[in-house]
């Protein structure tokens, strides 16, 4: 089944393209079906980038899915024109009122930024605040993960000493925990981040299952026993390029980057990279919308019990 956008998004287009089942709003509104209805706080600065990353990700789940993007800066973009920014997002005080089956809330490039330095730091509380009663399930990703389980679980910034960039192993610990069903026992995914997540924190100090970790102990997968959270601390919707395009630009401003980690083949920026965790990225979501949205998530979003329990 194809995802739900607006019809003029610039995804629609570029998605068919890669023949990606797209339906136009104009087209779902004929279909007797109730789509799920998820919402994706995209924090990234290259917005319509980012928009395609996911909805290419969302794709490919058997259900309909009604995407709506939200934006909680007010700043002018320097990366995405404002026209897009008015036309495609709704800001939070439209949604408010609503409720979701799923919420998406992406990265953001704040790794070296204390939270209280994040200039819509409020704006974030409020979302997670509001999504405990309007969403049944919220998938983090990346920075998103840090903020959450700072809001959530009190947990304090962990930052690296340099940044973690490239394509690393990790293992499922539990075979056949839903999130990871049709995983393999090991596993690429893409990283780009300074925030850190050892698995050891977590386990101390939350309640969350880990699914998925490194060979050094980061947690990459985890999620709440209720599946009411779940946590992603890499980038599996990451296109081929993307981290290639981080490496040149660092390159660019003259911070001297390293060499992202077993992504340039031989280690070479000049040859091409390729995606090695496509397939894995896909089933994350797939399973994230069946197992932790679609199949708890009550049929009529005005009937739903604040607390989910």
């Amino acid at each position: 089944m194809p995802i739900r956008v607006q019809d003029e998004l610039p995804a629609v287009n570029f998605l068919r393209d890669e023949n990606v089942f797209v339906m136009t709003t104009s087209r779902a509104t004929v279909q007797e079906i109730r789509p799920l209805k998820v919402l994706i706080l995209n924090l990234m600065p290259k917005k319509i980038e980012t928009e395609n990353q996911f909805l290419r990700l969302l794709s490919n789940s058997p259900l309909q899915v009604d995407v709506r993007l939200l934006r909680i800066d007010s700043r002018e973009s320097r990366n995405t024109p404002a026209e897009h920014l008015n036309t495609f997002y709704c800001n939070f005080d439209e949604i408010c009122h609503e409720n979701y089956d799923g919420l998406i809330v992406t990265g953001a490039p704040l790794g070296l930024v204390e939270f209280n330095d994040v200039a819509y730091w409020p704006q974030i509380e409020q979302v997670l605040e509001w999504a405990k009663d309007h969403v049944t399930s919220t998938l983090f990703v990346c920075w998103a993960v840090q903020a959450a389980l700072n809001i959530l679980y009190g947990i304090p910034k962990q930052t690296r000493s340099e940044k973690l960039s490239g394509v690393y192993e990790h293992r499922i610990l539990h075979p056949h925990a839903l999130l990871t069903r049709g995983f393999d026992d090991v596993f690429l995914a893409p990283h780009s981040r300074y925030a850190d997540f050892p698995a050891v924190l977590i386990r101390d100090y939350t309640d969350l299952d880990i699914l998925a970790e490194t060979e050094g102990g980061d947690a990459y997968l985890f999620a709440s026993k209720d599946k009411r959270i779940a946590f992603v601390t890499g980038h599996p919707e990451y296109d081929a390029n993307t981290l290639a395009n981080e490496y040149f630009r660092d390159v660019d401003a003259g911070l001297s980057p390293e060499l992202p980690y077993n992504y340039f083949p031989k280690d070479d920026p000049q040859n091409t990279p390729h995606a090695s965790w496509r397939s894995h990225g896909n089933l994350l979501f797939i399973n994230w919308l069946n197992y932790y949205v679609y199949q708890i998530t009550p049929f009529d979003l005005s009937h739903m019990n604040p607390t989910l329990d």
